[in-house]
């Protein structure tokens, strides 16, 4: 069955299907003269095993407010993006009525309705709504990846995490399905099956159709991205960025913009911590919020284009500065990874910060299995109908709840702080409190956790920290985003740090590590020709927006200290 766009409209609904009659092909196309018409008919869809991708209504329904006709239709399906379309002469009037439910999620784009042929502004809104929900929702139509495996366990759905978050459509087949037989043929075809013919799970298609099994998500980062050792400027680049968050991201389209040879080694997948968030609604330029995977994404392929080299999957474990040679001109930087060595006339850190471990009995073992340190995207869409506990109170944990609720028959925030105010975006503050799915739990921390009959997570234990008290309720997903280390175990003693240990830079280094009485500059480290950018930086803001302002801002120091040891 084709996904469903839903138009809703007392008196125009033949216009708005004949505007959206470009959609026709993937889409089909069903209108609604009321809200509670446009609810049985979405009611009806679900019911048939099909899916509703889109709402568009006018801003004056005959039978109920608007905002009140979200709250409706939402209930019946939460995943679906949800759409005013309002016509020109209740476009103004309505707009100081409405636009503050879009601040607090009740809805996602308020448009004005097209008023002729080829209103591009406008489908350009709708394109980038539905790309959005097919990316998070529904199974890909065009697989870049094809994954073979029998169960969906805990490597099986990493690889797949990975691979969402580097923008490359993929499904998970049975071995037994179409698909799964004609990976596993092509596999047995090129010798790959064991001695005994046995075959080790998961197999992983590429789009060349090379099928290889995969033991961990690296086996899978390089068959489609190469090994550090495989990077050829002169084998020595002017500067090798580790970490590919909005600051690594920004520093590479910035360096290789201005002409400098780049490279950037990121251990997982683009994005940071950023790229897992589901919708950031106040990054400049994007009146209607962009997911962090979005963001990563556009901003790699804003650096590729300028000719930066990424590895992904390959973390760095150790950095060797370099030696003055006998010309005292300074030697480069060697970066350390297990594919390869890296040398750089420049080092850029913006490996950012990892979330801290629980450290409760019983939950690390079902890491993968329904514990997920992060957002995990791709988790979201196990867990319909399922109980979500969500632990932390930033904006990247509100923005995680969110995301689950559109699957997820509940989900909980808990919460050391009383309540969310202090530590969260007051718009995502406010998502919150509207959206009858998810709760917060102030005082409260998780202090076990367990398997079900199937091995996966079944359970946990919330404490209340006033009372000592504590419960036991049936989790299906725990999802945890506390706090920030710095991941800087790699780097030498020579580049301070301060005690948590996040990098100095600039004035924060102290004077005794100061260079002729004068300190690094702003972004620089202690040592000569290694910056700092982003959350690593001791004295960073913790900000999209912020990360990506260093980024920028590092290049130029980059381009003086090239200039300086030429």
């Amino acid at each position: 069955m084709k996904p469903v766009i839903l138009l809703v409209s007392e008196t125009r609904s033949e216009q708005l299907l004949d505007e959206f009659s470009r959609y026709a092909r993937d889409y089909e196309l069903v209108t609604a003269t009321s809200a509670r018409q446009a609810k049985q008919a979405a009611k009806g869809v679900v019911s048939d095993g099909g899916q509703v991708a889109m709402f568009v209504t006018e801003s004056r329904l005959p039978d109920a407010e608007v905002l009140e006709a979200f709250h409706w239709w939402r209930a019946s399906v939460p995943t679906a993006r949800r759409v005013i379309a309002a016509h020109e002469s209740a476009f103004r009037e309505d707009a100081d009525r409405l636009r503050g439910g879009m601040a607090k999620g009740k809805y996602d784009a308020y448009l004005l309705a097209p008023r002729g042929p080829r209103d591009e502004e406008f489908h350009t809104a709708i394109c980038e709504l539905l790309s959005d929900w097919g990316s998070t929702v529904a199974e890909p139509e065009v697989v870049a990846v094809a994954i073979v495996s029998p169960v969906e366990d805990a490597l099986t759905l990493s690889i797949r995490d990975y691979l969402d978050r580097m923008g490359m459509p993929n499904r998970v087949y049975a071995p037994d399905s179409d698909k799964g037989r004609h990976v596993l043929e092509r596999y047995l075809a090129d010798g790959g099956a064991g001695e005994a013919g046995e075959v080790t799970y998961p197999l992983v298609m590429d789009l060349g159709e090379r099928v290889a099994p995969a033991q961990n998500v690296r086996d899978v980062a390089t068959r489609i991205y190469g090994r550090p050792a495989d990077v050829v400027v002169d084998r020595l680049v002017d500067v090798a960025i580790v970490g590919a968050g909005p600051a690594g991201l920004a520093a590479a389209v910035y360096a290789s913009s201005e002409g400098l040879s780049t490279v950037v080694l990121e251990s997982e997948a683009i994005g940071g911590q950023a790229g897992t968030s589901s919708m950031i609604r106040n990054y400049l330029g994007f009146p209607r919020g962009i997911s962090g995977m979005r963001l990563a994404q556009r901003a790699r392929n804003q650096a590729v284009r300028f000719g930066t080299k990424f590895f992904t999957g390959w973390p760095v474990t150790s950095l060797v500065p370099g030696t003055p040679g006998d010309d005292g001109a300074p030697g480069p930087h060697v970066l350390v990874t297990d594919g390869g060595e890296v040398r750089a006339r420049a080092v850029v850190v913006s490996a950012g910060v990892k979330y801290r471990r629980l450290g409760a009995p019983g939950i690390e073992g079902l890491v993968g299995l329904g514990v997920h340190y992060g957002s995990a995207m791709t988790a979201a869409r196990e867990l319909e109908g399922s109980d979500v506990v969500v632990v932390g109170g930033g904006n990247s944990a509100g923005q995680a709840a969110i995301h689950l609720a559109r699957f997820a028959r509940s989900v909980t925030i808990l919460v050391r702080r009383e309540a969310l105010a202090a530590t969260m975006s007051s718009y995502l503050v406010a998502e919150i409190k509207h959206n009858p799915r998810i709760t917060v739990q102030g005082c409260a921390e998780v202090v076990e956790g367990g398997p079900d009959e199937d091995g996966r997570l079944g359970w946990v234990t919330v404490r209340d920290t006033r009372t000592g008290g504590e419960e036991r309720r049936e989790c299906r997903g725990l999802f945890v985003l506390i706090g920030a280390e710095p991941y800087c175990d790699w780097l030498p003693d020579e580049v301070a740090r301060d005690g948590r240990g996040f990098v100095l830079t600039g004035r924060d280094v102290p004077s005794d590590r100061w260079r002729g009485g004068l300190p690094p500059e702003s972004l620089e480290t202690t040592v000569p020709g290694i910056f700092a950018a982003g959350d690593i930086r001791a004295g960073s803001m913790k900000r999209v927006a912020a990360a990506s302002g260093e980024g920028a801002s590092v290049v130029p120091l980059v381009h003086a200290w090239l200039e300086q040891t030429r």
